[in-house]
């Protein structure tokens, strides 16, 4: 299981990478080997501001939609448009080519309760 120990975690199984004032944030390599092969990656909240714990899309896999949920509050920037026509690096790459989205966010508090990757581990039991 690759889990990059430079990001934060959610329980819901987002991965954040913070630059200045921006985050980067994808699905976990765990949420896609659960999620099996994405076939389209729905995002249609760039430009939108949302709280944490709102959903800013949702990822179609062969068997299942997810709904993927924000791990910080702030205004969402930029969409991977690469995503459009290949979504499968969300499977082969998912803390890099993979990415879904970037944002602002608006209070650096809640950084604090996002998870490391030890405490990750513990929630998905590796």
């Amino acid at each position: 299981m690759n889990l990059p120990s430079e990001l934060k975690y959610t329980k819901d199984h987002e991965w954040v990478k913070i630059e200045g004032d921006v985050a980067i944030i994808g699905v976990t390599d765990f949420a896609q080997s659960e999620l099996g092969d994405i076939v389209y990656v729905d995002i249609e909240t760039v430009g939108d501001t949302l709280d944490k714990d709102e959903i800013f899309g949702s990822v179609e896999a062969v068997k299942t939609v997810s709904d993927l949920f924000l791990p910080l509050s702030g205004e969402i920037v930029e969409f991977n448009e690469n995503l459009e026509s290949e979504p499968e690096k969300v499977n082969t790459d998912p803390y890099g080519e993979g990415w879904m989205i970037k944002m602002k966010f608006s209070d650096a508090s809640e950084i604090e309760n996002l998870l490391d990757a030890d405490a990750y581990k513990e929630v998905i039991g590796a």
